[in-house]
């Protein structure tokens, strides 16, 4: 009937510390993300193909990052360490919902840096408002069968090795430990089509990223070269992060497991790139960093404005 997160339960010091860490990064994810979100819904400079995605991106860090942390914070505060079986089939499907369509968003944000730079001529036709809505729908879609197969298919097997798992939240890998020893097979395969899709996406990024490096060291101008690199540069970083993380929990031989690497490495790839996504994108893209810039003095006016009309 239920599950039993117990990563953090041995002693109180670390409960408190795992507390006011989550709760630190899922603020920073909430303000950043909703700061990124607010601009680019609220600047009609930013309404293009690149923000739009950007726009997705964000939303969808929102909804990984509240899938797994809110849950833990409470577990930790309140020491109450079970999730129920419908909780945590929730949590599966939604950070598999949430983290396919990321990486979904950010292969497709790949592709419309290749087209900027590589084919300007052909951008306006390649990234209409109509493509660009078909492949966010197509980002969001993908991420829901994903979420589905794996869900259905993990919470269909005979659990036989109790209810404890070694993690914040209900990881995929943690689960399937608890199954009889014959019938997780199906779901390793399963895991391993979802690999290579991952893969064959990656591909597909370091492709684009060759294509625009070369495109972009053929431009003239220092400044021209800078102005490319820098729309660039945050989304690689992003990717390498999600990726890297990501293979190396569901990839790693078994002899170099252990509970606290397992544990830092899942804060790495579940927690962490929604928190810093935004600071990466704002601090390398001063077309945003201008329009949060316009946003805040517009709300810092607005605020003044109430206050001396209110003092009046």
């Amino acid at each position: 009937m239920e599950f039993l997160l117990l990563v953090f339960r041995d002693t109180q010091e670390l409960q408190l510390l795992h507390f006011w860490f989550f709760l630190g990064i899922y603020l920073a994810a909430l303000l950043g993300n909703g700061l990124v979100i607010t601009t680019i819904a609220c600047d009609q400079h930013l309404h293009t193909p690149m923000y739009f995605f950007l726009l997705n991106l964000s939303v969808l860090n929102l909804g990984c990052i509240s899938t797994t942390v809110p849950k833990s914070m409470a577990s930790s505060l309140w020491d109450t360490w079970a999730i129920s079986y419908a909780g945590c089939a929730a949590q599966v499907f939604l950070y598999f919902f949430s983290a396919t369509a990321e990486f979904s968003c950010l292969t497709i944000m790949a592709y419309d840096r290749y087209v900027s730079i590589c084919k300007p001529l052909h951008y306006g036709t390649l990234l209409s408002s109509r493509a660009c809505v078909h492949m966010a729908a197509a980002a969001w879609a993908t991420g829901f069968l994903n979420a589905v197969l794996h869900t259905a298919n993990t919470f269909s097997l005979p659990l036989c090795k109790g209810n404890a798992l070694d993690q914040f939240f209900c990881e995929l890998l943690q689960i399937l430990k608890l199954s009889c020893s014959d019938s997780y097979l199906r779901e390793f395969g399963l895991l391993l089509v979802c690999i290579s899709v991952t893969l064959i996406s990656f591909v597909f990024i370091v492709v684009s990223y060759v294509q625009i490096f070369r495109a972009v060291l053929r431009i003239p101008s220092e400044q021209g070269r800078h102005k490319a690199f820098s729309t660039c540069l945050p989304h690689l970083l992003v990717v390498s992060l999600f990726v890297s993380t990501g293979t190396y929990t569901y990839l790693k031989p078994p002899s170099i497991s252990s509970p606290s690497l397992n544990l830092v490495v899942s804060i790495l790839y579940s927690v962490v790139p929604p928190a810093v996504n935004p600071l990466i994108y704002s601090m390398r893209n001063q077309e945003l960093k201008d329009a949060l810039r316009k946003l805040m003095a517009g709300w810092f006016s607005k605020a003044i404005n109430c206050s001396s009309s209110a003092h009046h």
